[in-house]
């Protein structure tokens, strides 16, 4: 066991950050971290790590090697990526050569030790650094290499996109991480790809150590954990399995908890109206006091902390006739060198795209080109009655030094800035933060600010940019809801999966230069070349004697060793029920497929 904690508590003030928090992680476990902004997790994760005490309980943390991927990375932009990579913290073993090195400087033995002791611990752990065959920076490099950056490794850190600094930030973790006991990601995919998040997926299959994974990515998380500890109102709950089974086992839990406590209220009051009846017909006698002793001794269930839901409305204008965007070889050149070319394009009235592709593709520069944000080449239409709201990742069209509701009232006008107020408050941007600079804001702040904007104006044409970046699980879904429901048309670049298959008809990949349009979702996309998987805590079985497993007519000698998931167990049953495979210890996680049916590829 790595780390057990009991009863952790923890306050800010007058509020109960956690709550008597009890868990334990074990060797080699795979643990997503969950909850709404601002309920604990990163106030969880430093007291795993030191940084911060509880105020009361027990923590006991069995290993020093811990590896942390913080959210934002603290580069200094002026300095190389290489000088970033070399920037590395000392390993347990170059501390503990540094501690020898002085009490043999000072001549002077700790109690209890020897020279002979010094000089062979001493003699180990260089030997134990030796092992090692490439420095950390090298292997950081080798990480580079995989998401195809390494040759910007001489360029200075102001010079890359936001996706490329996570990268390095990745890789320079991950190069640390190889001999970690436990690693701690905090929002590993942000601005990350879909070829980098699925490499990381991969990665973290393969990874030997313990896992916490804080994430609103919902494939991802399906793709990487196989138990939740949900952390909300100050309380943690433990589930078996991933995100997805996480979510249908707490609404069920929710449920029960709803009845149980209808059943227990509909009982009391029962008891009640019993005792005040007996108590009007027979008010000489003290036969209600029972029943009211009764009622006292009777348990009283608490309701159930359902999260209350967000439910938000895009308010569209008038549509405009049949296309509203055809581009025809079209082209941005940057320093003389295409960022994309010969491109054509066309969305229709109701259409809902979604473009991904990898970081550097030109995605953001293909959005701002489109409304003339920065200068093309080639043909260009625009529907005259186009009504077009753009969402820039950075939120650039936010004024820093305003607060919330004085950019409202810059921006909109009657009833919109009523509504714009009111999404804030979905949003649960309190009046207080609401008066604050927006500069003082979060970056997820900032997203519930440009979208509250966004929304209530009266536009039918969205072009979103990186729309859930920041948002929790909550007001991603409301998002996503809204945006199915969209009467209008849109065009979302993301790297949200479950954004790009929730509410997008077609979707769109910009790749080397080119754009590759499909009809469908993403993971239909996706089953034109792999399918779709999600990582299962899967059993280990011997086989005893040759057999075939008809579903996918895949024959198992004897002697093999297998993995078995519980989703594909009903199709091993017959094999175990009669000796063809026997269960040996342990379990191991296994990517499971799904298959998705194929769709074709839209000619452009």
């Amino acid at each position: 066991m790595l780390i057990r904690a009991e009863g952790i508590s923890k306050s800010f003030g007058p509020k109960d950050v956690l709550k008597n928090v009890s868990f334990h992680v074990e060797d080699n476990d795979r643990i997503g971290l969950v909850g709404p902004n601002g309920s604990g997790k990163t106030t969880l994760l430093k007291i795993i790590m030191g940084e911060v005490r509880q105020d009361s309980g027990n923590i006991n943390v069995r290993t020093n090697n811990i590896v942390h991927l913080s959210q934002f990375p603290s580069f200094d932009d002026d300095n190389t990526i290489n000088e970033v990579l070399h920037e590395e913290p000392k390993s347990e073993e170059q501390k503990r050569i540094d501690e020898l090195d002085a009490i043999m400087v000072s001549g002077i033995l700790p109690p209890g030790m020897d020279w002979n002791d010094i000089s062979l611990e001493y003699a180990m752990l260089q030997e134990s650094l030796v092992s090692v065959n490439k420095s950390g920076a090298e292997r950081a490099l080798d990480h580079l290499k995989t998401f195809g950056i390494d040759d910007r490794a001489n360029g200075v850190v102001s010079e890359l996109s936001g996706g490329e600094k996570a990268k390095v930030h990745l890789s320079k973790i991950l190069a640390q991480a190889e001999r970690a006991d436990l690693l701690i990601l905090d929002e590993p995919t942000n601005h990350l790809d879909i070829d980098a998040v699925e490499w990381l997926e991969d990665y973290l299959l393969d990874f030997k150590g313990s896992v916490i994974i804080v994430s609103h990515d919902r494939y991802f998380l399906d793709r990487t954990v196989t138990q939740i500890f949900d952390l909300d109102g100050s309380k943690l709950h433990r589930y078996g399995g991933n995100y997805s089974q996480f979510v249908d086992k707490k609404s069920m839990e929710l449920e029960r908890q709803r009845k149980e406590f209808e059943r227990n209220t509909r009982e009391r009051d029962r008891h009640a109206r019993i005792a005040k009846e007996q108590h009007q017909a027979l008010w000489f006698s003290s036969t209600h006091k029972t029943r009211l002793k009764m009622l006292e001794r009777m348990e009283v269930v608490q309701a159930p902390n359902e999260e209350k839901e967000l439910n938000i409305e895009i308010t569209t204008a008038q549509k405009s006739g049949r296309n509203m965007v055809i581009a025809e070889n079209f082209k941005v050149l940057r320093a003389g060198r295409p960022i994309f070319e010969d491109i054509d394009l066309e969305i229709n009235n109701g259409d809902k795209l979604g473009i991904f592709g990898p970081n550097g593709s030109g995605k953001t520069t293909l959005v701002k080109a489109l409304i003339g944000e920065i200068p093309s080449r080639g043909e260009l239409w625009m529907a005259p009655g186009a009504r077009i709201g753009y969402f820039a990742q950075g939120h650039d069209d936010l004024i820093p030094e305003l607060s919330a509701f004085e950019q409202i009232d810059k921006i909109l006008v009657g009833n919109a800035r009523a509504r714009a107020r009111s999404y804030l408050y979905r949003f649960y941007i309190t009046r207080e933060d609401a008066e604050r600079p927006i500069s003082t804001l979060s970056g997820g702040e900032r997203a519930r600010v440009m979208l509250s904007i966004l929304l209530s104006s009266e536009l039918n044409f969205l072009i979103l940019d990186e729309p859930t970046n920041h948002l929790d699980v909550m007001a991603k879904h409301a998002v996503e809801v809204a945006l199915a429901n969209y009467d209008g048309t849109f065009l979302i670049v993301t790297h949200d999966r479950y954004l790009l298959d929730s509410a997008c008809s077609k979707v769109a990949e910009l790749k080397d230069g080119t754009l590759k349009l499909y009809n469908g979702s993403y993971s239909q996309f996706k089953g034109v070349r792999s399918g779709r998987e999600m990582v299962e805590e899967a059993e280990i079985y011997r086989v005893v004697s040759n057999f075939t497993e008809w579903t996918t007519r895949k024959k198992y000698s004897s002697g093999e060793r297998i993995l078995i998931a519980p989703s594909e167990k009903a199709n091993y049953q017959w094999a175990i029920d009669t000796g063809k495979l026997r269960r040996i210890p342990g379990k191991d996680r296994k990517l499971v497929r799904k298959s998705i049916p194929e769709v074709s590829e839209v000619d452009s």
